[in-house]
């Protein structure tokens, strides 16, 4: 199978790039940045269309996203925001459905409205993003689900891999320049490995299970305040975390959820392998943070 994978420079695309080739697919992997197999701007309709069917993929992985979350909230950030999420999506699913490949579109728990303490179902429609990130990632949804009767749209959460920033990096270096880290306990969620995500996501594309999925690792819902402590265990590290709410922590521009339950019972009924327990993806993104140091 060919595969062309957007965003190949950030932590997702990049292992789905490796999942791929492990697995003897014809990978292509394409970034805005230098270093990708190709150098595309989604947002230009043009380019995506010319250069989808110079490669004729038989299937689309869409990993490339505007995930600054704060900065999406930024007047001058929006339109910037808007063409990436949306219109670079809605050009990639018009290129799909030309071309009849299979797309997958890789969206967040953020299209929800974050209250309550009910996990969300892939089914659910219950729409109400409470940040200017998690309302284009619903419009990239409905672009996708507009332009094509077959699609994949996996909601995924707290997403940390090696090619890239992410929370248990950020904590581990502010980990030992401080004894003490305050860390918000009222947002409720599951993290996702990419290297175990991109394991799924290879599953799915080889399939025809269409439709809407949920995806994080395994383990039970925990707080960012019991990842914090679980990930500084593993490490070896004493830094001593303050259970603090969000609204004590203040700092962030965009509103965040409390509740990012999500429900993936759906991947055991189409068949698919669920990804290992958070605490397992942990301790083997730790031990390869390590081997890479």
């Amino acid at each position: 199978m060919k595969v062309f994978v957007t965003g190949v420079g950030g932590q997702l695309g990049y292992d789905v790039m490796q999942e791929l080739q492990r697995r003897g697919h014809e990978a292509v992997g394409a970034d805005i940045a230098d270093g990708a197999d190709v150098q595309l701007d989604i947002t230009d309709q043009a380019a995506v269309g010319r250069i989808l069917h110079e490669i004729q993929p038989d299937a689309v992985i869409h990993c490339a996203a505007w995930t600054a979350v704060d900065a999406a909230e930024d007047a001058e950030n929006k339109d910037k925001v808007y063409a990436v999420n949306v219109t670079g999506t809605k050009n990639l699913a018009e290129a799909c459905k030309a071309l009849g490949c299979k797309m997958m579109y890789i969206s967040t728990d953020y299209v929800f409205n974050g209250q309550g303490e009910t996990p969300w179902t892939a089914e659910c429609r219950d729409f109400a993003p409470l940040n200017y990130y998690g309302q284009t990632k619903l419009w990239g949804e409905q672009a996708v689900a507009g332009a094509l009767d077959s699609f994949f749209i996996v909601r995924i959460a707290w997403v940390f891999g090696l090619n890239g920033k992410n929370f248990i990096k950020t904590m581990l270096s502010v980990g030992k320049k401080y004894d003490t880290v305050r860390v918000v306990s009222d947002q409720i969620g599951t993290p996702t490995y990419t290297f175990d995500l991109a394991r799924l996501l290879v599953d799915m594309i080889e399939t025809e299970q269409y439709g809407y999925y949920h995806a994080t690792n395994e383990g039970g819902y925990i707080s960012w305040y019991d990842f914090c402590r679980e990930f500084y265990r593993q490490a070896g590290m004493t830094t001593q975390v303050i259970p603090v709410t969000t609204a004590e922590y203040g700092l962030s521009k965009a509103a965040r959820p409390f509740n990012s339950r999500l429900d993936k019972r759906k991947l055991i009924k189409k068949g698919f392998t669920p990804l290992p327990d958070w605490k397992d993806a942990v301790k083997r993104y730790l031990s390869e943070l390590e081997r890479i140091e």
